[in-house]
């Protein structure tokens, strides 16, 4: 029994894809009372069809039907557009697809694949059969396979669609000497890019593929006029070096001299590079930017050089999940569809640094995930490839929370009134959004006023908790950031970044510690904070019932930022204070950290003396950092009795009173213990 294959070029599919019936459907409608031949349809796809075949025999004749059909629907369909495959399905040790072009006979495709199978199994004994019949994706395929990168993809379909015209025209020279400008961020694939790029221009005869056919080069900043071409020293290197011959892609990132590019320094580089370009393709490589930016970047570039510019957006939340389901999937591996959740929370917290480098994080968390997997499978004996919530959730901070937001509120050491007000709001918000309320839907975004350590980040946790438990927001993740993140690195980098911030948040909590940092209040047209401020009011207004931003600092900067913001001010109605915690509250917090663990009965006692003589104007200070404080001394203390336990070579951990007492002796916490001053005469 054979397994006989056709599969179409998919740059040639796409020439046809205005046709009202796709060209494989086309080819099959011919082969009517096939079943007489001994032969059997099995599946189709876009681009192919597979059959089973009783023997060679029915293979032949399978074959030259085929191409009659061919010749007979599309007269332009030449050898290269269509191979043939055959696969003896009665041997697992040959079962080599044999590449058949247009004129081989079958009985050379079978010896073709015997001999195949035999190098095969001389160099990978180990290989299985699923290996070794897999046919080769087309680079064409690959690149419409790929997460997002939507102007990637017309990009390389209108390459396909021309590369025929210019192939016979014998104009290559006209194609290679086109230039392009990718805006990409970091970590959003553009290696992966150039590298797909490089393979459909081979795979289309567009030109013949070099042995090492991806260069990546990045333009030095300028430092100093007399330094010449030194910031091109990498590139031109390249240029004058010994490479292979064939096609050649130069990657040059200019993001460090997007604002001058109309100085005559670059305009000289680019000159050099126009006398070269017949050798290289050169991309252009920039951050993700404005438009108009781009643009303007773009014309500059065009002045010696013809540009194509493609935009890759930063990645979606879906996308991201896309990409590593299907790296996931590569594993052998897959998600429960409830599993998705605690990596989702991962992601967040990864881009909360705003340090976020799009595949590379994803795939340093799917690899964390898969070892996490594994060790858990291999220490329970029980093994298996479906990820669940409980292993996802193991990725965030402090694993799983089972608690109700309203548990976690009414847990949380400190003011009556806040908890109150956090009620209050809730209810608010609850009441406006009933059908029969009457109420327009209400602007959920807040201000948060109060020291450090107060409970600001926590409690704007358990609002998108109980927002989430509530129908509020459909999605409850939370984002954490400082003002400055927001702010790019390049004129026409904020806008876009801050709107991909905003995007990430949708459904979801967007929390803004030290947002005054946004606004500077002196009218510096170069200051970034601004663009990034009424970027984030526009998507405030836009996505108003689908997005919570919280913003966050010190009473003061809080009320600068206010005033000086009228449209930001109106589209936060809510306002919480977080007042410093006392010194019982803040011995509370220590004792409710110490809960998880074993403790001497003696510890407490003095962590409640230490806190109680806590001096007037170190607890009333602005720099002091109220409940970090505590967790700072608690993580001291545990520190000191790991090292107690190491050396004393104890199992378990027990803290101790005197664990507490030299944590709380070393100088970060020593200096700051005063004695309430007493009244009357002292000795």
């Amino acid at each position: 029994m054979k397994i006989f294959k056709i599969e179409l070029s998919g740059a040639w599919v796409f020439k046809h894809r205005d046709d009202d019936v796709l060209p494989i459907r086309s080819i099959l409608s011919k082969l009517s009372d096939v079943e007489k031949d001994g032969v059997t349809f099995r599946a189709d796809s876009l681009t192919g069809a597979e059959f089973e075949c009783k023997d060679e025999k029915a293979c032949e004749a399978l074959r030259a039907r085929l191409c009659d059909a061919l010749a007979t629907i599309y007269p332009d369909a030449d050898a290269e557009v269509y191979t043939f495959s055959i696969l003896d399905a009665e041997s697992a040790e040959d079962a080599e697809v044999a590449a058949v072009d247009g004129t081989m006979s079958a009985s050379e495709a079978l010896e073709r694949q015997q001999k195949r199978a035999r190098r095969c199994r001389e160099q990978a004994p180990t290989e299985t059969e699923t290996e070794r019949t897999e046919i080769k994706r087309s680079a064409l395929d690959d690149i419409n396979g790929l997460v997002g990168a939507e102007e990637f993809k017309a990009l390389a379909n209108e390459v396909a669609t021309v590369a025929p015209e210019i192939i016979k025209n014998k104009t290559q020279e006209v194609f290679t000497c086109q230039s392009y400008l990718f805006a990409v961020n970091d970590g959003c694939g553009l290696s992966t890019y150039l590298g797909l790029m490089s393979k459909l221009f081979a795979e289309l005869g567009l030109a013949k593929l070099a042995s090492e056919p991806v260069y990546e080069e990045k333009v030095a900043p300028l430092k100093d006029v007399r330094d010449g071409m030194e910031p091109f020293a990498g590139v031109l290197k390249k240029l004058n070096g010994n490479y292979s011959s064939g096609l050649h892609i130069m990657s040059i990132d200019i993001s460090e001299w997007l604002d001058k590019t109309d100085g005559k320094l670059f305009k000289d580089f680019l000159h050099v590079l126009s006398e070269s370009a017949k050798e290289f393709v050169y991309v252009f490589r920039a951050p993700y930017l404005d438009k108009d930016v781009l643009d303007r970047l773009q014309s500059s570039l065009n002045d010696m050089l013809f540009i194509r510019t493609v935009a890759i957006a930063p990645f979606t939340n879906e996308e991201l999940q896309a990409a590593a389901e299907k790296s996931i999937a590569g594993y052998g591996f897959s998600v429960a569809k409830n599993g998705w959740k605690g990596f989702d929370n991962r992601i967040s917290e990864e881009k909360s640094d705003g340090k976020f480098y799009g595949l590379n994080t994803v795939n340093k968390v799917v690899r964390e995930l898969l070892y996490k997997k594994q060790l858990k499978s291999a220490v329970s004996g029980k093994s298996n490839k479906v990820i669940k919530a409980a292993d996802t959730a193991a990725l965030v901070s402090g694993g799983a929370h089972e608690t109700s937001g309203y548990e976690a509120l009414m847990g949380l050491v400190g003011s009556d009134a806040l908890k109150a007000r956090v009620d209050e709001i809730v209810a608010q918000v609850t009441m406006t959004l009933k059908e029969d309320s009457g109420l327009d839907a209400p602007c959920l975004h807040m201000r948060f006023v109060g020291n450090p350590g107060t409970g600001k980040t926590t409690v704007a946790r358990i609002i998108g908790k109980i927002f989430k438990e509530k129908g509020i927001l459909r999605v409850g993740n939370f984002y954490e950031y400082s003002g400055r993140d927001f702010c790019g690195r390049y004129v026409g980098e904020t806008a876009p970044k801050t709107t991909s911030m905003c995007r990430d948040a949708y459904g979801s909590v967007l929390f803004i510690d030290e947002a005054y940092s946004l606004y500077r209040g002196n009218g510096e047209s170069n200051d970034f904070g601004r663009e990034a401020l009424d970027t984030l009011i526009a998507e405030m207004e836009n996505h108003r019932n689908d997005l919570v931003v919280i913003m966050a600092g010190y009473e003061d900067d809080m009320k600068k930022l206010m005033d000086g913001n009228a449209g930001l001010k109106s589209r936060m109605p809510y306002t919480i204070e977080f007042p410093n915690f006392s010194r019982e509250e803040l011995y509370k917090i220590f004792e409710k950290l110490t809960d998880k663990l074993d403790r001497d009965d003696k510890i407490l006692g003095a962590a409640h003396e230490y806190f109680l003589n806590l001096g007037d104007d170190f607890i009333g200070a602005k720099e002091f950092s109220n409940a970090r404080f505590v967790r700072n001394l608690f993580e001291r203390t545990c520190a000191k009795a790991v090292t107690r336990c190491q050396l004393d070579k104890t199992n378990g951990l027990t803290l101790t009173r005197d664990d507490f007492d030299r944590a709380s002796k070393e100088k970060d916490f020593d200096l700051t213990v005063k004695k309430k001053a007493r009244i009357g005469f002292q000795s």
